[in-house]
C-alpha cells in the first residue's frame, strides 16, 4: 500500500507539473500577448511613448516578461549614495534628463547619449541578457513635445517557460512566519496558544506574523480554520483586478453580517458595538490611527468585514453535492429495478429516459425543466431573483442531478445484467436462496464494484461547478470562472483553474483505487501479495 501511494503521488507530481507547463506554454507563447489589451480602458486612453511603456508593465505583472525602468535604477542609485530627498539633487536631475534632452535638443538616438549613468544602465542588464529598448520624446516640427511621448529607457527580458513555471511552484504554498512584519518596534514575537475570546476555545495566535489568528474554530463550516498555511494559486489581473484566486472564490458575498459585537479592548467591560468586523482575519498595520488604539490592545487593527451567503466555491459545492446525493439516491436503486424487471414497462420507461438525458443536448433540457419549474412550480429563474434564497437552488440542483441519475441507471442495469448470468448465481439459485437475497447479497454488491470507483470524483468535481447549469441560472459558483478567464484572456485565473482540476482529478483517482481496494477483497494494492492488481 505504501509503495503504491508514493509511485501513485510522485506520479501525479510530474502529471501536474506537466500539465501546468503545457498551458503556459499555450497562454504565453502560443497566443498573442496583445490581446490582454482588448478590455483594457487605461489602455485605449494611453498614447505614444506612454503606451508602449504600460504595454510592458502589463506584460511584466501578467508574467510574459522582467521590466527594467532607467529611471527606478537611478532612484535606487541615488537613494543609496545620498540618502532620502536625492530627488532635490543636481547630479540626480541631469542624470534624469539625459534621456530627454542634450544641449537642449531633445534626443533622437540612444547612441548620442554620452551619461554615465545611462551607460552603467545599458551595461548592467545587457550583461544579464536584457534588451535595452529607447524611446525617444516625439515631437511636432515646432519642437514642441507631443502628448503621451516622454522619454523612456527601458530594459526587458522574457521569462523563460521553466522559469515561469519553477517562480509559480516555489510560491504555491507559503507559511506565515515571526518574522513576517518588518516593523523594529514589534519586539515581542511568538507563536503559542490563546483562549480564543469570540469562540469560547483555544487558538494558535501570533505576534510577527502577518495575521494574528493563525489557527481558530468559529461557527461557519467547516468550523476549523486558518491563516498560517497560505495556497496561492495565481493572481487575476483583469477579472478580478489584483486578487488572489484562493480569495475570489473563497470570499464569501452577500450583505454585511452586522452583529453586536466586542472589539478587543471592550472584553470584560458590558460595552458592545454593531460591527461586521471579522476579529479571526486581523492583520498587522503599523501605524494605527487613534480610534483603532482605542480598541485594539496592539497593532493587529486591519480586518475584513463579514457578509452573510456562501462564496463561490460553496455555492458550486452546496449544489453539486445535493446533486450528488440525488444521483446515486435514484439511479442506483431504478437501476436494480429496470435489472430486475428486464424488458418490462418499468424497465422501458427507464430506458426511455436514459436515451432521452442522452440524447438531447444538455442545454436544450435544462432550459426545459427551467421552464417547467419556473411556471409550474413558481420557482425562481435566476440565481439572484429568489426572494427565499434557498429556493434559488432547486433548479440548479435538479437540473445537474437528472444527467447523473440517467447515467447510474444505465450503468446499474447493465452490471447487474451482466452478474445475473454470473455462474456464482445459478449456484445460489441452486443452493436455494430466494431472488431478492441473490439480487441484495450477491448481483447488487458486485454490480456496485465498477460504480465504487467514480464516487470520490463525482464528490470532489462538485468543487469545480457545472459550466452550463451555472450559466443558464446565473448561479455565481465557480463553473464560469474558467470560460470568462479565457474570454478576458486573464492568464493568471487559467493557470489556476488548470492547477485546481487537475489536483482534483489526480486526488479523486487515487481516494477511487484506495476505496475500490478496500470494497472489493480480491484487489490488492500491494505488490507483495499473489493475484494483486
Amino acid at each position: 500500500m505504501r509503495k503504491y501511494l508514493a509511485k501513485r503521488i510522485l506520479f501525479s507530481i510530474f502529471s501536474l507539473l506537466v500539465v501546468v507547463m503545457v498551458v503556459m506554454a499555450l497562454v504565453y507563447s502560443l497566443i498573442d500577448r496583445n490581446v490582454i489589451f482588448q478590455t483594457d480602458d487605461l489602455w485605449n486612453k494611453k498614447t505614444g511613448n506612454d503606451r508602449s511603456y504600460y504595454e510592458y508593465m502589463q506584460f511584466q505583472k501578467y508574467g510574459y516578461l522582467t521590466l527594467a525602468n532607467y529611471s527606478s535604477f537611478l532612484s535606487a542609485k541615488y537613494k543609496a549614495e545620498i540618502g532620502e530627498g536625492f530627488e532635490q539633487n543636481a547630479g540626480y536631475k541631469a542624470d534624469k534628463e539625459a534621456i530627454s534632452k542634450k544641449d537642449g535638443e531633445y534626443v533622437k538616438e540612444l547612441g548620442d547619449i554620452e551619461n554615465e549613468s545611462v551607460k552603467e544602465f545599458i551595461a548592467q542588464y545587457e550583461s544579464e541578457g536584457y534588451t535595452i529598448r529607447y524611446y525617444p520624446t516625439e515631437t511636432y516640427k515646432s519642437g514642441k513635445p507631443k502628448g503621451g511621448s516622454i522619454a523612456y529607457l527601458l530594459a526587458t527580458k522574457e521569462n523563460n517557460p521553466f522559469l515561469r513555471l519553477w517562480y509559480y511552484i516555489k510560491d504555491f504554498v507559503a507559511f506565515e512566519k515571526t518574522s513576517d512584519v518588518q516593523d523594529p518596534a514589534l519586539t515581542d514575537r511568538y507563536v503559542r496558544f490563546e483562549k480564543d475570546p469570540y469562540s469560547g476555545l483555544f487558538a494558535i495566535v501570533g505576534s510577527g506574523t502577518t495575521h494574528k489568528y493563525l489557527l481558530y474554530f468559529d461557527g461557519r463550516f467547516p468550523f476549523i480554520h486558518q491563516n498560517w498555511i497560505h495556497i496561492n494559486l495565481g493572481t487575476s489581473f483583469t477579472a478580478y483586478r489584483g486578487q488572489e484566486i484562493t480569495t475570489v472564490i473563497n470570499k464569501p458575498s452577500g450583505e454585511l453580517d452586522i452583529r453586536r459585537q466586542q472589539y478587543p479592548n471592550m472584553i470584560g467591560t458590558d460595552e458592545y458595538a454593531d460591527t461586521a468586523t471579522d476579529f479571526h482575519s486581523l492583520t498587522y498595520n503599523a501605524n494605527p490611527n487613534e480610534n483603532e488604539r482605542r480598541l485594539y490592545p496592539d497593532n493587529y487593527t486591519t480586518a475584513v468585514l463579514k457578509t452573510k451567503g456562501l462564496s463561490m466555491i460553496e455555492t458550486s459545492f452546496v449544489i453539486g453535492i445535493v446533486a450528488t446525493l440525488l444521483a446515486y439516491l435514484l439511479g442506483l436503486p431504478l437501476g436494480i429495478l429496470m435489472a430486475r424487471r428486464k424488458d418490462k414497462l418499468s424497465d422501458k420507461f427507464g430506458n426511455f429516459y436514459i436515451i432521452f438525458i442522452m440524447a438531447v443536448p444538455s442545454l436544450a433540457y435544462i432550459f426545459m425543466f427551467a421552464a417547467i419549474g419556473t411556471r409550474l412550480f413558481n420557482l425562481p429563474y435566476k440565481f439572484a431573483n429568489a426572494q427565499v434564497a434557498i429556493l434559488a437552488y432547486i433548479l440548479p440542483t435538479i437540473s445537474l442531478a437528472l444527467p447523473s441519475v440517467g447515467s447510474l441507471m444505465k450503468w446499474m442495469r447493465r452490471y447487474m445484467i451482466d452478474q445475473m448470468n454470473s455462474d456464482y448465481v445459478k449456484f445460489a439459485r441452486a443452493e436455494g436462496l430466494s431472488e431478492r437475497e441473490i439480487y441484495r447479497t450477491h448481483i447488487s454488491k458486485n454490480a456496485l464494484i465498477y460504480l465504487v470507483h467514480g464516487i470520490p470524483a463525482s464528490i470532489l468535481g462538485c468543487l469545480t461547478g457545472a459550466i452550463i447549469t451555472e450559466r443558464v441560472y446565473a448561479v455565481p459558483g465557480v463553473g464560469n470562472l474558467l470560460t470568462n478567464a479565457i474570454n478576458s484572456h486573464d492568464n493568471g485565473v487559467i493557470v489556476a483553474c488548470t492547477v485546481f482540476y487537475t489536483f482534483l482529478s489526480i486526488v479523486s483517482i487515487i481516494l477511487g483505487d484506495l476505496l475500490l481496494a478496500k470494497y472489493d477483497p480480491r484487489i490488492s494494492l500491494s505488490s507483495g501479495k499473489g493475484g494483486g492488481r
